[in-house]
Parts: C-alpha cells; structure tokens; sequence
C-alpha cells in the first residue's frame, strides 16, 4: 500500500486529548497551503495488524464475530486463508447467520493551525457531521435494487471519475431495506432476496473527544475549490487513534470520526490520507503480556468525512464519488473482508489505484478509490464551494443532494476465480446475466463499473 503498514509509528509521539465538550478557535489561523489538484491524492493505509497470514483465532480471545475461510487460486495453485467479519455464509443456517456488530462512534474534534474542525457543531443551521454519517447508508437503510448516479471513466478533456448514470444495482435485493456494508456482504456471497445472511452495525455516539495539533504536527490546506481541510502529519494522528484504542471494547468497531482532516506524510503537500483501520493485539500470545486468559483482539477505524468540493469538481466533475462518507464506506467495507489486516493473495495492481502500486493484501477499497455511487438523500454539509477554481471565484456546487459510498472488490476478484477453467460462482450474479450463478460479479456495481479490469478477475504484477 502506498503508506505501508502503520505499526512502527504508534509510539513516537506524545498524546494531549481534552474529553468533552465544543471548541473553538484557540490561536489565529496559520497560514494556509493552497494545494493544485495535481498535488491532490485520495489515498488509505493500515495500521498494525497480526503478523504472518490469515489463520482460525482461538475460541478464547475476545475480539469481535468473525469465520475463517480458504480459497484455492486458479491462477497460482495456492490456498488461501482469511478471516472475514460476521458468519460464514457457506456453513451458517437460520438466526445465526444473522450478525450485529455494535459500532461505537468517538467523534474528533480538531483543533489544527488556527481552525476547528468539529463533527457534532450544527453546519449552517443544520445537521451536524455525526448526525449526517448516523442517517448515511452506513447506519441507515435503503433499497440497493438500484441507484440514481455512478462513476464514469471522464466527461470530458482532462477529466476522470465523473457522475454517470446509474441503473441496476444490486437486483437480488431489490425492495430490501439494508444498511450499506450489509447489502456489500450479501452481493459478495450471493445471498441476496430472502436469505437470512447479515452483517448488521448498531451505531452508538461516544462523548466527543478534543485534540490539539501541535504547530510542528499539522497545518491547514485549500483546495482548487477554496475548500479548507485540517492536514495533519501521519505518524503523529495514528498514535492519537492507539490512545484512544486503550478504552476500546475488543467486540466492537470503535470508529473515530473526524470531520474534513486529511493526513501528510513527510510534508503537508504530501496528501491526503483519508482514511485507515487495523487491529491491536493485547495479550497472551499476542505479544503483550498475561493475558490471564482474556487475550483481546481490537480492530477500529478511522475515516474523515469530506467536505464536498475539496475533491469533487462541480457538477459531477472529476472526483464526483469522493465526498461525504467516501472515506468511511471504504474502511468499513474493508474492516468486513479483512478484520486483523492478514489476509494475504496473488499480489495485483490495478491502473486505476498506482498509488498503491503491486500489493498481496486483500484489501477490497484499495482498487477502487475514487469509484462510487449514489445513494440515499443527503441534507448535510450541502454548501457551496467559495469559488470555482483559483482564476475563477465564482462559487460552485460539487454536491448533489446524495450520499457517495464507494465501490468495493469482492473475493473472487483477488482470488482470480473465473481462470484457468473455473467459474466465479461466488458473488451475486452481474445485471446483465442476472440467472447465470456462475457468472458472479467482481465488484459491489458489478456492470455499473466502468473499468474492464473489474469485469474479470485481478491481474498480477
């Protein structure tokens, strides 16, 4: 991945948290760094994770609901293992295929170069980030039978990733109500329709924490549309995220939730990281002590939601998907298909993800950052862009009254199921072939995605 794991950083900086409360401004605003959309990157990382590759847990640690599966790759000969979160869809029966996980959110208020960035403060008058993220499709449901917008390859000379049309989405579970990591699970596995398989999220709001980012560690960013974002140096927000780990119940997904602060490594213009998750080992063989038989495996999140505009041009230009709850939909979905970051493939790549370049993790957001849908009506952080370009200060619209979840890869993508004679008779059958069982779909769009390295399995490097 273009970061790398994470884990060797979580103990170089000193942590300074306030619990509670709303901010405010505590210092003039530093000067802030304009950044070209050239410089602009959208990019997500891992932080720990169990080392050597996926294997069953014991029975006794205590972490979160999760099976252990195997596929053998037509194309390398190799049987991998991996743990997914929720119930395994080829064994369970009844109720127990039916899993919620608590999902607890710690907002993060931001204090960083003068401005604050707080996702519980009322925006216009309005909802407030948490609220948004609370009625988003991550937590609320919708019919995934279809939807209104998805990504398109360009509209137009120098630009990429634009609104497209939508249409059929997921077809076998049209007239469900599902939450949005939900419908991705059960397409993943062809357990549409009447099928009693979930992979449900009961959201609670923690009380909100404060952190001040000192001068060296962050600074403020705009963007080609005026847009202003927090950037804060890596290394320094990860170890933040472990402090906060340590009040963590390992049978939940802590998620922290921060409103429009990107991450830099090295430099501020080196950005954005946007989101990340991983897993925390504590414990009796896990490298930390007795565990006096209650070793814990923690796995979290944390994602920004991001302003429309910062990346998204106008009126569903380039960059139309990343906004809102891009961010989140990724890390989440990725949490679900790789819960203890060691679930190892075939190493891909994908022309459509160079900033990760050749990569064995099986990390389902990775390939397709940038590459969303619409769903759901969104009434928060609609506000317009103070201008239209840095020569053009005209404001400008980049939202649509949407949520924006991003696509995720499924299994049989990584796993090149559908070479070398087989079939991928594993995930929900594509729009155009919908009775055809073994002609799964690689990607949660299946046919709505418009690149042709997503109608078949990945390619190695």
């Amino acid at each position: 991945m273009r970061f790398g794991k994470l884990g060797p950083l979580l103990g170089l900086a000193a942590v300074t948290l306030v619990v509670g409360g709303t901010a405010s401004a505590s210092s003039a605003r530093s000067s802030i760094i304009p950044i070209s959309d050239a410089q602009l990157k959208a990019e997500f990382t891992t932080v720990g994770g169990l080392s050597g590759g996926a294997a069953p847990e014991p029975a006794s640690v205590r972490t979160i609901p999760h099976w252990f599966g195997t596929t053998t790759n037509p194309d390398d000969g190799i049987t991998y293992g991996y743990n997914m979160v929720g119930a395994d869809p080829s064994t369970c029966s009844g109720s127990s295929c039916d899993v919620t996980v608590q999902a607890d959110i710690t907002p993060i208020i931001v204090r960083v170069g003068g401005m604050t960035f707080d996702p519980t403060a009322s925006i216009g008058g309005g909802n407030s980030i948490v609220q948004g993220v609370l009625a988003s499709p991550q937590f609320a449901t919708n019919d995934y039978g279809s939807t209104t917008a998805a990504t398109e390859p360009s509209c137009g000379t120098n630009t990429a990733l634009c609104a497209g049309p939508g249409g059929t989405l997921s077809q076998g579970d049209a007239g469900v109500p599902l939450q949005l990591e939900d419908a991705t699970m059960r397409a993943q596995f062809d357990q549409t329709g009447s099928s009693s398989y979930h992979l449900r999220l009961e959201p609670h709001v923690l009380p909100a924490v404060t952190i001040d980012v000192p001068q060296n560690h962050g600074t403020l960013l705009q963007s080609g549309r005026g847009v202003i974002a927090g950037d804060v140096d890596i290394s320094w927000w990860a170890a933040q995220i472990k402090n906060l780990e340590t009040k963590a119940d390992p049978t939940h997904l802590p998620i922290y939730l921060t409103d429009n602060v990107m991450l830099y490594e090295g430099v501020p213009t080196n950005c954005c990281v946007i989101g990340f998750h991983g897993t925390i080992p504590v414990g009796l063989g896990y490298g930390s002590g007795n565990s006096n038989g209650a070793a814990k495996l923690q796995t979290f999140a944390w994602a920004s939601w991001i302003t429309p505009g910062f990346y998204a041009r106008p009126n569903g230009g380039t960059y139309w998907a990343l906004q809102d709850i891009h961010a989140l939909s990724h890390e989440i979905a990725e949490w679900g298909d790789d819960p203890f970051v060691n679930n190892f493939v075939e190493p891909w790549q994908t022309p459509t993800a160079p900033q990760y370049g050749c990569t064995n993790i099986l990390e389902t957001g990775d390939p397709v950052v940038g590459i969303g849908f619409s769903m759901g009506t969104n009434t928060t952080d609609q506000t317009p862009n103070p201008w239209t370009s840095p020569t053009n200060p005209t404001p400008s619209v980049s939202y649509d009254g949407t949520y924006h979840p991003e696509d995720e890869v499924f299994l049989p993508w990584f796993m090149r199921l559908g070479e070398n004679g087989t079939v991928n008779d594993v995930s929900e059958p594509v729009q155009s072939d919908p009775a055809n069982t073994d002609h799964g779909r690689y990607t949660f769009l299946g046919d709505l995605n418009p690149f042709a390295g997503f109608r078949q399995p990945a390619t190695g490097c």
